[in-house]
């Protein structure tokens, strides 16, 4: 859902995005139970250990951060953001009783964070991963060698071509930028070190991992070095520990 700003299409498909995620936000956990085993899968390849930092991007309704959070425990963290309203609102509810899940309303271009994280997951969220400006806003917010786990629709392979019409329609459903499901990992794996994927679904979806480049995190370090120095890292207006009152969010998985 994320382009760069000088790109003319960005507020349209933004636009898109948040006007489908606003019809779905009500029901969409009900459409989740094919992909739980992936969600699963996806966090338990980022390796999580006790008292780690973690990332959810595009988080949605929050069905990833019972499993983040028992990952990291008590002493760990979760950050979470969407710029979905209708979507993080029930991701706050959610996790409101939990002190060590912050969430964020804000597009991944707007994403600050005041620390580095440890390990990053981007669970079915096509818009983001079709936008190297968001790719690249993101991994600033990991530190070197942060592990990756990435989730998503592709296309079928060749023999299975005819039914790759259905794919992109229920793609459509979900995202302003629907298309370009040959190979929806590309513009992320330049960031990575190690990139392994898996098909999933029958060869509709797949599931990597990588670790970021030193590269992609080079600003996150400098900036965390700033926030000891007691220069306080810029954030979302609407950044607020999960255990406050609920407000909004970004688009999700």
């Amino acid at each position: 859902m994320e382009l760069p700003d000088t790109d003319p299409a960005h507020e349209r498909i933004r636009a898109l995005s948040l006007a489908k995620y606003r019809r779905h936000a009500a029901r969409y956990d009900g459409s989740l139970g094919p992909t739980w085993p992936i969600r699963q899968r996806a966090v338990q390849g980022l390796g999580l250990r006790a008292g780690q930092r973690v990332l959810d991007v595009g988080c949605g309704t929050g069905m990833s951060l019972a499993l983040l959070r028992s990952a990291v425990g008590e002493r760990g963290h979760v950050y979470g953001f969407d710029q979905s309203p209708e979507m993080l609102a029930r991701a706050r509810a959610l996790a409101a009783p939990w002190p060590n899940v912050t969430l964020m309303h804000a597009a991944a271009h707007e994403l600050r964070l005041p620390e580095a994280v440890d390990a990053v997951l981007f669970h079915y969220t096509h818009d983001i991963l079709r936008s190297p400006c968001a790719i690249e806003h993101v991994l600033r917010s990991a530190r070197p060698g942060a592990r990756v786990a990435v989730a998503g629709m592709k296309y079928f392979p060749r023999w299975l071509a005819p039914l790759n019409l259905w794919v992109y329609f229920k793609n459509h459903g979900y995202n302003g930028a629907p298309g370009q499901l040959a190979r929806p990992w590309d513009r992320i794996v330049p960031h990575l070190a190690g990139w392994q994927l898996t098909p999933t679904q029958f060869g509709m979806g797949y599931l990597a991992f990588g670790t970021v480049r030193q590269g992609a995190a080079d600003q996150a370090a400098a900036a965390a070095a700033a926030g000891d120095r007691g220069a306080p890292p810029r954030a979302p207006a609407a950044t607020r520990p999960s255990s406050q009152p609920a407000g909004a969010a970004q688009g999700a998985r």
